[in-house]
């Protein structure tokens, strides 16, 4: 998504983006570059009428690099965007800078753009970056075309030895009927857990030690610490855990027929905490199942290429569903609306709320998910103000008048 803002701005300045370097993330602590994840050239050519766009800066700009920047205030370097910026404080505070100096560094740049009050072709510019121009480079596509079609083409038995991926997707079809399967994004990793502050039966030692985990990754800067678990989960500001999302999937009519892709990180409590989840959905694949440790080493340990195969699996399910929201929901949200698929969106305020209610029957809870979850399949919404264009890219991106 900062991609995308980035790509904006270049065009509001009308200036020559650089390909952009991402920060290493405390929590995933992946260095995986833009050419690493992104085909550069396919996102170079798709936007080449758009604006300029180069990998290196030339050799007369050299001398702007991070470690310039990390040594003393520098005038080209802009550090202190806004959140939600207009279009105009860009013209006003950035433009000055690229007239004089000819470049214009801005760091940090997260959230750095506004939703609202822009023009349409600078939402369309932001759409067509978002699902045209960042495709994922081909060994990603390659590995996730492949489980895709294990998934629909399920084999007699095992063939995650075999590292002839591209011959197997391709030769394979046509023998049998392709199978429906679901994706469910479990976000339930330590700090997810972590940061929702919330109680998960694990007693006084696993509160312990989230809250200094808490401590060591935001310094203790959680809002939701300010509450208790019971106010939390009623507002649904509880990640669901895999045992709660299994009886939200059971209660909408998923059974052990069901073909289930595990699309997380590192769950937050191991195999015993998805036991029950695959206890219910004993079909439940993931990319440890579906994928040998040779097909799987040029992603091994590398948190954005294991969420880009997921991503890339995600984008050609039946069906998609995460456990609680988050950047990997929006993106995915906002993508398949676009290309018009389905998505269930949990209702976490009602589902926080059923299950503080320790007395309800499984039929009363089945109604109230089943009610409580008709609107949430999939239909379109259109983005109100103030709300992400790629996570709500109607009616921007996807109205003609």
């Amino acid at each position: 998504m900062g991609i995308c803002d980035a790509v904006a701005v270049a065009k509001i300045l009308n200036a020559t983006l650089v390909i952009p370097h991402l920060e290493v993330n405390p929590v995933w602590q992946d260095s995986s570059s833009f050419m690493d994840i992104f085909d550069v050239d396919h996102f170079m050519n798709v936007l080449k009428d758009d604006i300029p766009i180069i990998k290196v800066l030339p050799d007369e700009f050299s001398w702007s690099t991070r470690e310039y920047y990390a040594t003393a205030i520098r005038g080209t370097r802009i550090k202190r965007a806004p959140v939600h910026a207009s279009a105009n404080w860009y013209l006003e505070n950035v433009f000055p800078v690229l007239q004089s100096n000819g470049i214009a560094a801005i760091s940090p740049f997260s959230h750095r753009l506004s939703f609202d009050n822009l023009p349409s072709e600078i939402q369309q510019l932001r759409c067509k970056v978002n699902f045209k121009a960042l495709v994922f480079v081909p060994h990603i596509r390659a590995l996730g075309d492949a489980l895709v079609h294990r998934l629909r083409y399920p084999p007699g038995q095992s063939q995650a030895s075999s590292t002839d991926y591209l011959r197997e997707t391709t030769d394979q079809n046509g023998k049998q009927n392709p199978q429906k399967f679901v994706v469910l994004h479990l976000r339930f990793d330590k700090d997810m857990a972590a940061h929702s502050a919330c109680d998960f039966g694990g007693g006084k030692a696993e509160k312990l030690a989230l809250a200094k985990y808490r401590q060591t990754i935001w310094q203790g800067r959680v809002l939701n610490s300010q509450f208790t678990d019971k106010e939390l989960r009623s507002q649904g500001r509880c990640p669901l855990t895999p045992e709660e999302v299994g009886l939200l999937l059971a209660a909408l009519g998923f059974d052990n027929n069901t073909r289930l892709y595990l699309a997380s990180h590192k769950v937050y409590g191991g195999e015993a905490r998805i036991s029950t989840l695959r206890n219910l959905f004993p079909l439940m694949e993931d990319k440890k199942s579906l994928a040998s440790s040779a097909e799987r080493v040029h992603i091994k340990g590398k948190a954005s290429l294991l969420a880009a195969v997921d991503y890339h699996v995600g984008m050609h399910s039946d069906i998609f569903v995460s456990a609680s929201p988050g950047n990997m929901h929006n993106a995915l949200v906002g993508h398949r609306t676009f290309e018009n698929m389905k998505t269930i969106r949990p209702n976490m305020v009602l589902l926080g709320q059923l299950f503080l209610n320790k007395n309800i029957s499984w039929s009363q809870f089945r109604q109230a998910v089943v009610e409580g979850h008709q609107n949430r399949q999939g239909q379109l919404r259109l983005r109100k103000p103030k709300q992400s264009i790629y996570t709500y890219p109607a009616p921007d991106c996807m109205c003609h008048a």
